[in-house]
């Protein structure tokens, strides 16, 4: 859905929106979008700035950061974007940009895609890290066996060969 700047007016309108898994660009990303994606907000425009502020919920699975198994996870996420038009803001290369205007998003053709501005909440929602389980055991280092499913017997112990003359040094 694609909003056009000029339409957005100081009467908030409320939009709501679900996203099929391929309306959403998640390629290249480590999460893998498992059902729609619903967004719920309004638009409004406040001191001739347009405002998106909403809700995203979404389920999606990563895979577990020491085993690599998938892990299903959910997302709710408020949050409130600002965009201006590019064509208002000043034409200077360099300019002075004040702490409020961080968090404007400037439109060079004056359109909003609701698609990237939910893509990009869900991007920013992702955690760093996610694991199957708080003790999982994950791949061996030697073999690349999942350690929570076999006990591979392969050596910890083992020294790397350029270090053993440092094991004499006692």
């Amino acid at each position: 859905m694609i909003i056009d700047l000029d339409s957005v007016g100081k009467i908030a309108k409320s939009i709501a929106i679900a996203f099929d898994p391929a309306e959403i660009n998640l390629e290249g990303e480590d999460a893998t979008l498992t059902g729609k994606t619903e967004f719920s907000g309004e638009t409004q425009r406040i001191d001739g700035k347009a405002h998106i502020r909403g809700t995203v919920k979404a389920d999606f699975e990563l895979n577990c950061t020491r085993c690599l198994e998938p892990v299903a996870k959910h997302i709710d996420v408020s949050f409130d974007d600002v965009f201006v038009d590019a064509s208002e803001e000043p034409d200077a290369n360099e300019s002075e940009v004040g702490i409020e205007e961080l968090d404007e998003s400037p439109l060079p053709d004056g359109k909003i895609d609701i698609a990237e501005v939910v893509r990009e909440q869900i991007l920013l929602a992702l955690p760093d890290q996610v694991f199957c389980k708080e003790d999982c055991k994950g791949l061996c280092p030697k073999c690349g066996a999942n350690r929570n499913l076999i006990d591979c017997k392969c050596a910890d112990d083992e020294i790397d060969p350029r270090w053993a003359a440092l094991k004499n040094l006692r």
